[in-house]
């Protein structure tokens, strides 16, 4: 990563821009990872929750004091939920309805709203309903994957 930050303070001052590196997954990276002292790069940093806990580490005191913006996604709504889990239905080649009203609700309930989540849970319950041999993902199907999750 040493190298692309040098790449870009190069091509910054040749331009007199300054870059900006866009790091995802960056709570998988470790404090020595996320603070450099390079002034003439700007990044955002998207991770997961732990992150915010890893950037209040005493050790990341001065990078946490440069930080301009923090952002937290909230989890989505019921009827964003219910919308996108339409869409990526959509998407795969099936606009017929394939989840019953409860099951959305016990999965974006578990899932908090949170997308990774409600991707992983609707798969499962439609792999849950797939095994029952039934059609339609039904609540009994939802609450199998969901009580699986919650232990």
């Amino acid at each position: 990563m040493r190298t692309g930050v040098m790449e870009a303070e190069t091509l910054g001052e040749e331009r007199g821009r300054t870059p900006v590196l866009v790091v995802d997954e960056a709570h998988l990276m470790s404090y020595e990872q996320l603070w450099t002292r390079t002034p003439a790069l700007s990044c955002l940093l998207v991770g997961q929750p732990t992150l915010r806990r890893t950037m209040k580490l005493a050790v990341l005191a001065a990078l946490e004091q440069r930080t301009a913006l923090r952002y937290t996604m909230p989890g989505m709504t019921s009827t964003e939920t219910t919308s996108y889990v339409a869409h990526h239905l959509k998407i795969a080649g099936r606009p017929d309805q394939l989840f019953t009203e409860d099951p959305l609700t016990l999965i974006r309930a578990t899932s908090r709203g949170y997308p990774r989540a409600v991707n992983n849970l609707s798969l499962q319950a439609l792999v849950a309903a797939f095994a029952t041999g039934k059609n339609l993902v039904d609540e009994a199907a939802a609450r199998a994957v969901s009580e699986v999750v919650g232990d």
